[in-house]
């Protein structure tokens, strides 16, 4: 029983660092991602998308995004990551969340969404960023949507040569659409409270 209480208190007391290192109380947190093609600053939107944002910094806080890559980008369209590291391995995750994507919010260019499979509520750690007008991935009364969650406040001109990159058929993968040369995220931080 008191081993049992130990780790319980372990796991509430990890839990409570987690909620501070992800600002709880900052509605719009900002996150810098340096990538091999520049910086991109997003700020998201926690008072629309309060678990997808959630979810998000839990991986940017635990530097799992650092070192991975966007592994699809499609040209007036999207680039996605955050899920495979550069070698193409697909990188752990923790659990699927709820679909937020009725906030209010729409894949307007400059927007960050979470990627999921056709199980509306499958998002894990992936992401896009949008390049285009995808008011389509928006949802409609039939049909979940793809959940927008923040947009991009610095380098969307490096998000727009990043759009451009020749991409091609990857065999490791099966996937179209993946960029030749690497494109890295090297590292993502959550930014201190102004």
């Amino acid at each position: 029983m008191g081993k049992w209480i130990a780790a319980l208190s372990l796991l509430l007391a990890s839990q409570s660092a987690l909620a501070v290192d992800i600002q709880k109380d900052n509605l719009y947190p900002m996150v810098k991602m340096e990538t091999s093609m520049g910086t991109i600053v997003v700020e998201l939107d926690r008072k629309r998308a309060p678990i997808t944002v959630d979810n998000f910094l839990t991986y940017v806080v635990k530097g799992e995004y650092n070192n991975t890559v966007f592994h699809r980008i499609i040209a007036d369209f999207v680039v996605q990551g955050g899920g495979l590291n550069p070698e193409f391995a697909e990188q752990p995750s923790i659990t699927p969340i709820v679909n937020e994507s009725g906030n209010g919010l729409s894949n307007q260019p400059g927007t960050i969404a979470m990627a999921r499979d056709n199980n509306p509520h499958s998002a894990t750690r992936q992401f896009y960023f949008n390049v285009a007008d995808n008011t389509k991935l928006d949802p409609s009364p039939r049909r979940w949507g793809y959940a927008v969650f923040g947009e991009v406040t610095e380098g969307m001109d490096v998000l727009q040569a990043m759009s451009g990159v020749a991409t091609g058929y990857n065999q490791t993968l099966g996937w179209p659409d993946v960029p030749l040369a690497p494109v890295i995220l090297k590292k993502a931080t959550l930014l201190s409270e102004e």
